[in-house]
């Protein structure tokens, strides 16, 4: 059964809302990415750093105060009016929240226990709390409300596209009528220092799939969907945007490092295909993991080219916002979404941005240059990878369904 995906909510290094989001995406635009110092003592690195101003904490929840909850709350205000519609529609004990996320408020923790380190007390806002993983999923229930199911998720970098299918089964198991889902994650020393002393970091812009990739470059942001059993509105085409089906795997291979075939991500999507009843073929897009790391990069490439033997058009999108982590599972859907949306007026594809320097031993794919078009411009059907850490793996396919619209749209 599709899901269907009502509103969405964005924030990241591309910008603030929707409209320069897709703006920048389509075009290409790499201006958010940036060089900053002080993230990891002795580095200049690339970061895709959000630099919105940010909201601040509701009233009566102040303590919930975190960069992270702010990115989550940005992203919410942005779909308040639809969630809010579903809430009074459904009840608050049938509308759901799961949210993905890897840093939580661990930025804010670090810095208070450092001062503990240095000057023997904490201060007096700290609270243990907000450095807990479920502390986005209780700001945010609390702030609407919510008596539904609502929790976190943290898987690593499949922690949103996780809190997607997670959301798909509270629906299709009859626990709730409209879940709110996606993930949010901000940077932190504690991220940029632990990749960094495992040497996956790269100074400048990443480079994914090409012979001169150095790793990853780590962002921050937040996506949030309104996912409902039927739909609450559509696009001008007179479609309505779902989440079709997803496949998750774990090749458990190693702690970190992914299985060199990429045998887990080709199970994941082989597994979304299968959901979604579709093959190969009617896939017009994917959005790959393409974290610019080399055994990352190798394994997708050689589970992509086992998929699609006759290629399929696809993109790393790492390059325009960094690598969100916990968010980047909801992140990149939502750049799916775009796609699909009004907000794509000339059906263009997110661009693949590297030095055109293929890696000889990686299987050739079909990236995604400047202006391309989808070839198709009703009935389009993308997909999107998260592979994590401890072989952790997620594809999701989205696309245009003809549902019946019920009620007023939210």
């Amino acid at each position: 059964m599709p899901a269907y995906l009502n509103a969405l909510g964005l924030i990241c290094a591309l910008g603030h809302d929707k409209q320069t989001v897709a703006d920048a995406l389509f075009a290409g635009d790499t201006s958010g990415m940036r060089m900053q110092e002080g993230w990891v003592t002795g580095r200049s690195l690339t970061v895709g750093a959000v630099t919105a101003e940010l909201p601040a904490m509701p009233a009566g929840l102040e303590q919930a105060h975190s960069r992270n909850n702010q990115l989550l709350l940005a992203a919410a205000l942005q779909i308040e009016t639809p969630i809010r519609a579903a809430i009074a529609r459904y009840g608050a004990d049938r509308v759901g929240l799961v949210l993905g996320t890897s840093t939580s408020g661990i930025d804010e923790a670090s810095q208070s226990i450092a001062r503990y380190v240095h000057e023997g007390a904490l201060p007096a806002h700290y609270r243990y709390a907000e450095q807990e993983m479920v502390a986005p999923a209780r700001f945010l229930g609390d702030w609407l409300g919510l008596l539904g199911p609502h929790y976190s998720i943290s898987t690593a970098c499949t922690s949103s596209a996780r809190a997607l299918l997670s959301a798909l089964r509270l629906l299709t198991q009859g626990y709730c009528d409209a879940v709110i889902c996606g993930g949010v994650d901000s940077l932190c020393r504690l991220t940029l220092n632990g990749f960094s002393a495992l040497e996956a970091v790269a100074a400048e812009r990443c480079n994914p799939f090409s012979a001169n990739r150095h790793g990853i470059n780590i962002g921050e942001g937040a996506a949030l969907f309104l996912m409902t059993k039927e739909p609450m509105s559509k696009e001008p085409s007179g479609a309505a945007i779902a989440l079709l089906g997803g496949g998750a795997s774990s090749d458990a291979h190693h702690i970190s490092a992914p299985h060199p075939e990429g045998l887990g991500a080709q199970q994941a999507m082989r597994k979304a295909l299968n959901a979604a009843g579709l093959q190969a073929e009617d896939i017009d897009y994917l959005n790959l993991h393409g974290t610019a790391t080399r055994h990352n990069d190798a394994m997708e490439s050689l589970a992509v080219q086992a998929l699609f033997p006759a290629g399929v058009p696809c993109s790393s999108s790492k390059p325009l916002t960094g690598h969100t982590l916990g968010a980047a599972g909801a992140l990149e859907a939502a750049f799916c979404w775009l796609s699909l949306s009004e907000y794509n007026p000339y059906n263009l594809l997110p661009p693949h941005l590297w030095d055109a320097e293929p890696d000889p031993e990686l299987p050739a794919l079909q990236l995604v240059q400047r202006d391309t078009r989808m070839a198709r411009a009703r009935g389009r059907r993308l997909m999107s990878n998260s592979f994590a850490f401890g072989g952790s793996n997620i594809s999701l396919i989205l696309g245009e369904e003809m549902g019946e619209v019920t009620g007023d749209a939210p």
